[in-house]
């Protein structure tokens, strides 16, 4: 995937996320700081029930889109606290906002370039 496929698929997931009213949606560009992933999708639901989902819609229309993607791993979707999906060079995670507090991924990354999203 090139890096403007990447940018493309983190923007695709991000909308997808706040067409189904997540909250705080943020883009995270982590190009040149790991090599395992070009960004992080993080947002949150307000409940499990909404993270759940969040996921269902990123999973659903990602599957169906004309590239067919799926992720090579999903985590966390039986919780629904913290869902992770990861599609290579795109890692999303859903929270609730208890458990987004609790990890911060956003101060861990924070030296990043970040956007929010809607």
């Amino acid at each position: 995937m090139t890096d403007e496929d990447s940018v493309t698929l983190a923007e695709r997931i991000a909308a997808i996320a706040a067409d189904k009213k997540a909250i705080d949606v943020r883009v995270i560009d982590l190009r040149g700081v790991v090599s395992y992933t070009d960004f992080f999708v993080i947002c949150s639901g307000n409940t499990e029930r909404q993270t759940k989902a969040i996921h269902d819609a990123i999973y659903e229309e990602l599957k169906h889109a004309r590239d067919r993607l799926l992720p090579r791993r999903t985590e966390g979707e039986r919780e629904a606290r913290w869902i992770l999906l990861d599609y290579w060079d795109c890692v999303v995670h859903i929270f609730t906002p208890e458990a987004r507090e609790y990890y911060r991924l956003e101060q861990l990354w924070g030296e990043a370039p970040a956007r929010s999203v809607g």
